[in-house]
């Protein structure tokens, strides 16, 4: 099974991302359960989503508290938060942020980084800093978990209506071109 943790704020669509990778995966053959956290969550607040896919079917229904992968939707939440919180040895990182590689502070147990200026993205096609279809690109570039073309048949499924379908089906178009992917190399301990 792999966990996936999805962390944004309130209004950035982090649960909505969610739905949409679930969507895609299922496309694609995967069992999948997803759980959205819901709470007293303000917009603005630093929200969480959940989810887990599968080759064979899934019963737990419980929130992550070990993930394979964090997704993280927002640049600041981990000012807020421990975004690494209980994360799996070998794991991946798909971020939004401006910042290089180098200048993150990534803990040893992620093996996997995909980097996106999603932000900056999303202000061009938005005019808001909306990157949650932009960062299910990242996600797909990165983890190879899910194919672009099943992320898209997703999107197209979702409740965006003209002019907002055309702005995310090139948002996520050009969250996957735009990240870059790294592998990190960890020295063993002495």
């Amino acid at each position: 099974m792999y966990e996936i943790r999805i962390h944004g704020r309130g209004g950035q669509g982090a649960v909505l991302a969610g739905g949409i990778l679930a969507s895609a995966l299922v496309q694609e053959g995967k069992f999948v359960v997803a759980v959205p956290s819901f709470g007293f969550e303000r917009r603005g607040a630093p929200v969480a989503s959940f989810l887990r896919t599968d080759s064979r079917e899934i019963r737990q229904m419980t929130n992550i508290y070990r993930p394979d992968c964090i997704l993280c939707i927002d640049p600041t939440v981990s000012r807020s938060v421990n975004i690494f919180d209980g994360i799996r040895d070998n794991a991946t990182l798909v971020q939004t942020t401006a910042r290089p590689l180098a200048e993150l502070k990534i803990p040893d147990r992620v093996a996997t980084v995909g980097l996106c200026d999603a932000v900056s993205i999303a202000l061009e096609i938005f005019k808001r800093p909306i990157t949650n279809t932009l960062m299910l690109g990242a996600f797909a570039r990165t983890t190879g978990l899910v194919s672009l073309d099943a992320l898209r048949a997703a999107v197209e499924d979702s409740d965006f209506r003209d002019a907002g379908l055309r702005q995310n089906m090139e948002a996520l178009e050009r969250g996957y071109n735009e990240t870059t992917v790294h592998k990190i190399e960890r020295r063993a301990a002495a």
